[in-house]
């Protein structure tokens, strides 16, 4: 990694990362496999061949608690189940996996805040983190602290587009090419109706709003109301009696499952058979649970379903033994941590240059298909399809017959 490379992203996230550094240790708790200590000064360096037989520290690090920590939830699943099958299978490099857990609440401050607690903790590995929002900062500390950062989540273009940053890969799509597939679709199935796109201010959000709204545009289609709106509200009566004013027969939302969810609700309320669409943000039951029946019919973009990928059944088997449906981001996760050991194995070594020369090299077998990656960082993987809510569950939209 280029040490000399001061970039756009190390500018609004460096002072807060020396700010808080003091601040994370309520934010992460430890899931120890063999071996592990308690004590994090006492974990040995990912690269140490003094301690070769220690465990190598990994990271989950999301939204544990707040709004969106259902989604941390599926994360951690994930990635405690790749570390529990690894460990069974050998470990890596002859050694064991430790999990560290990490609580950012998708909060950019007490992400950077979490990022150095596992700085501090020696992580090789961080999974995470979810929201972009909180990626994009504490991606700085990994590049300073040399942490291979794979989001199984954070889609905004700007995390691998900004310059530098050499360790930080994703599995997961990025917005423009989401906002891209979801401005076809729209296109193609809801010609000549009023479309409304709205976004929630985040960086997920507003990015995946614009993105959508840029390729409606490029393919000549204006949306009749462009607006933001205030996310963890209850009562979005306001934003609902808009859209009926003007008569919108389409609403697209770029934010997450909680806002749209009571939209929808609410739209039904007042009357209105305007058909949500969003993007990944709504692959949670969560989702159900607070539209119920009103949710019939939401529209969503989301990756290929690895559920359905042959080779990832044995696991999805575990997971459904275990009572644990590897929705969403479940398997995600699983997968980072897969090609993660298959490119530490691959180079022989956890030096930070060898893996990141490996992954953007190699391909890997996982359970989200074979997978590889781009000199930014991308996944090398089919990109978005469109998902229909129904009875409860999303699986692939059909088109009418």
């Amino acid at each position: 990694m280029n040490a000399a490379t001061k970039t756009c992203r190390s500018i609004w996230t460096i002072s807060l990362a020396l700010a808080l550094a003091l601040a994370a240790g309520g934010c992460s708790k430890s899931e120890s496999g063999p071996g592990k200590s308690d004590d994090p000064t006492k974990s040995a360096a990912p690269d140490d061949p003094a301690d070769s037989k220690e465990p190598i520290v990994i990271a989950s690090v999301g939204p544990i608690t707040g709004q969106y920590a259902t989604f941390g939830e599926q994360m951690v699943e994930g990635t405690k189940q790749a570390v529990a099958d690894i460990n069974a299978a050998g470990g890596v490099l002859g050694r064991p996996l430790s999990l560290e857990i990490g609580d950012d609440a998708c909060d950019p401050k007490q992400a950077v805040a979490v990022a150095n607690d596992m700085a501090q903790k020696g992580a090789a590995l961080v999974v995470g983190h979810f929201c972009s929002g909180s990626s994009i900062p504490a991606s700085n500390v990994y590049e300073e602290e040399g942490i291979l950062q794979i989001s199984p989540a954070s889609t905004a273009p700007d995390f691998t587009d900004l310059p530098g940053g050499d360790n930080l890969f994703r599995v997961c799509g990025r917005d423009d090419q989401q906002g891209s597939v979801a401005a076809a679709f729209l296109l193609e199935t809801f010609p000549g109706k009023k479309i409304a796109v709205l976004h929630d201010k985040t960086a997920y959000g507003k990015g995946l709003a614009d993105q959508t709204k840029a390729h409606l545009e490029k393919l000549g289609v204006q949306p009749t109301l462009y607006e933001a709106y205030t996310a963890g509200e209850k009562d979005y009566t306001a934003v609902v009696s808009k859209l009926k004013q003007n008569e919108i027969d389409v609403l697209y939302v770029g934010g997450y499952h909680t806002e749209a969810g009571l939209m929808v609700r609410q739209m039904r309320e007042q009357g209105m058979d305007t058909v949500l669409v969003s993007g990944d943000a709504l692959v949670t039951e969560e989702y159900w649970s607070i539209t119920g029946e009103a949710g019939n019919g939401t529209l969503m973009t989301f990756s290929p379903d690895p559920r359905k990928n042959p080779k990832a059944a044995a696991v999805v088997e575990v997971f459904r033994k275990k009572g644990i449906e590897p929705e969403g981001y479940v398997l995600y996760s699983y997968g980072a941590t897969q090609a993660w050991a298959q490119a530490v194995e691959k180079a022989g070594s956890l030096d930070l240059d060898k893996v990141i020369a490996g992954l953007r090299e190699g391909e890997f077998d996982t359970v989200l298909g074979t997978i590889g990656f781009d000199d930014k960082g991308d996944v090398t993987a089919p990109g978005y399809v469109v998902y229909e809510w129904k009875d409860g569950t999303y699986d692939y939209y059909k088109q009418p017959q």
